[in-house]
């Protein structure tokens, strides 16, 4: 009995351990990018983090589709609301829908890929006339491929992830300027890292820390992308199932948050790009054996912008996911 509490003992020591270490490595990272702000375009890499995230739990392979939505009509100017007459641009309202895969080979070693679909609103004024014009555009995004190596403990809890984005969204569509493109032009390194366990022994109450790292290293059309970093800490309550325990739900509270660095090149405006911000996510997910559907609006409590930007009061995400 006295070896298994001492196992015990040290199995919830270790997690509690790689908790600590993943958040300082999130929190140092952000500390790279002390003096960033929010970019003009979405600030989308929020949704790649968090609460709905493909983080794998086993064998096998997940097909997933997300839906994220932004309305970005509050011009803002360093850390409070700005007058709408201080920027030409009026609204960038976007529709994401991601279609996913992972599979894990095994335990250790695994692959995901993320094909995105964005429908997105543009309104501002002619550079000429001053005249209110409105452009949309709907097309394939950057694609995403990942590998996964979650081999550091027996539950999977602690994994990495490695990467490219892929320059496959279009940026040459008339009326969008670089940093409202639905492609970014760009190749980028991804380079993220998670972990997931419990805060009491009977598993009602979980929680999670991810991030995700964003490095331009190819550009085209003279225009790269500020770097980018997101991540989020998050609780799971485990504590309600029904249908004789074949559906469990679980209310979600997390806190994300994100930084990118100012855009470069002769087709960026870097007096107006870059952001860092705080985020507040309330969401609740639906888990019945083989599905899983997950849900949350994440409201801004902090953000500061360089210039005058388009900001968002409110995002929005839905994900459906199936193993298989």
């Amino acid at each position: 009995m006295q070896r298994v509490q001492v196992s015990e003992f040290k199995t919830k020591a270790a997690e509690r351990k790689h908790a600590i270490l993943a958040i300082a490595i999130g929190a140092t990272a952000l500390a790279l990018f002390p003096q960033t702000s929010w970019a003009c375009a979405c600030g989308c890499g929020v949704f790649e983090v968090g609460a709905g995230s493909m983080r794998p739990s086993g064998a096998g392979g997940t097909a997933y589709l997300e839906y994220d939505f932004s309305d970005q009509d509050h011009n803002w100017s360093r850390t409070s609301r700005a007058p709408s007459a201080d920027n030409p641009d009026k609204e960038i309202r976007t529709n994401f829908l991601t279609a996913g895969a992972e599979y894990m080979f095994d335990r250790s070693w695994g692959v995901m890929v993320q094909a995105p679909i964005w429908e997105r609103r543009f309104r501002t004024q002619d550079e000429i006339t001053g005249d209110p014009v409105t452009f949309e555009h709907t097309q394939v995004g950057d694609v995403r491929l990942m590998g996964v190596y979650s081999g550091f403990s027996p539950d999977m809890s602690t994994g990495v992830m490695f990467g490219l984005k892929l320059p496959t969204g279009d940026y040459n569509v008339a009326g969008f300027d670089r940093d409202t493109a639905i492609g970014s032009g760009s190749t980028d390194l991804l380079l993220g890292a998670y972990h997931q366990g419990h805060l009491c022994s009977n598993g009602q109450l979980s929680y999670f820390v991810q991030g995700l790292w964003d490095l331009p290293v190819a550009r085209q059309g003279g225009y790269r992308p500020g770097q980018e970093f997101d991540a989020a800490l998050g609780l799971y309550y485990n504590g309600f199932a029904m249908a004789e325990g074949h559906l469990k739900i679980a209310p979600v509270l997390q806190i994300i948050a994100s930084a990118r660095a100012r855009d470069a090149g002769s087709e960026a405006n870097p007096s107006n790009s870059g952001y860092s911000r705080l985020l507040l996510s309330p969401g609740i997910e639906f888990d019945g054996d083989d599905w899983r559907l997950y849900g949350d609006v994440e409201f801004p409590i902090y953000q500061q912008v360089n210039g005058n930007q388009l900001v968002a009061p409110e995002l929005f995400k839905v994900a459906l996911s199936r193993n298989f």
